[in-house]
């Protein structure tokens, strides 16, 4: 590929790939984790698991992810002049609305570290649905480039 990555190309796209598996496993754990979290009490020692387990996902594994995501993503965009496509707009779009899920779920994680507990079991779960949902659209866009 012709860019400024050059041969490196490949390499890149593919850890971009890599990463972006990480970021979603997370963002798809960390939902369940809330559900199971909020089953326990206040103050316990099973609330303080769930505390350490949701924090560690947080700042080991999803935080790291999505900026390397970014990243990789934005020096692959460059390469490749995507920055002029209607399909790359729209794709970021979702990326940046999957960025903002990323950062309502960690603050969420700090809500109940608090005890505090402001969505019922049900909406937690159907908010699992938003990665699978936004991955779908950001893959379509990226793999078929309809616009």
């Amino acid at each position: 590929m012709i860019g400024f990555l050059g041969a490196a190309w490949l390499w890149v796209k593919a850890a971009h790939i890599i990463f972006v598996i990480f970021w979603m496993a997370g963002l798809f754990m960390l939902p369940r984790f809330f559900v199971y979290h909020q089953e326990s009490v206040a103050g316990s020692s099973e609330d303080a698991r769930w505390i350490e387990r949701e924090t560690r996902l947080i700042r080991i594994i999803l935080n790291p992810s999505m900026i390397i995501v970014w990243l990789l993503g934005l020096a692959l965009a460059l390469n490749i002049g995507a920055f002029s496509q209607g399909w790359f707009h729209a794709k970021l779009l979702f990326v940046l609305a999957l960025s903002g899920y990323h950062g309502w779920m960690s603050g969420y994680a700090k809500k109940l570290a608090r005890g505090e507990q402001p969505l019922a079991d049900r909406k937690l779960r159907m908010l699992n649905e938003v990665p699978g949902a936004a991955a779908a659209v950001i893959v379509i866009l990226a793999v078929v480039r309809p616009f």
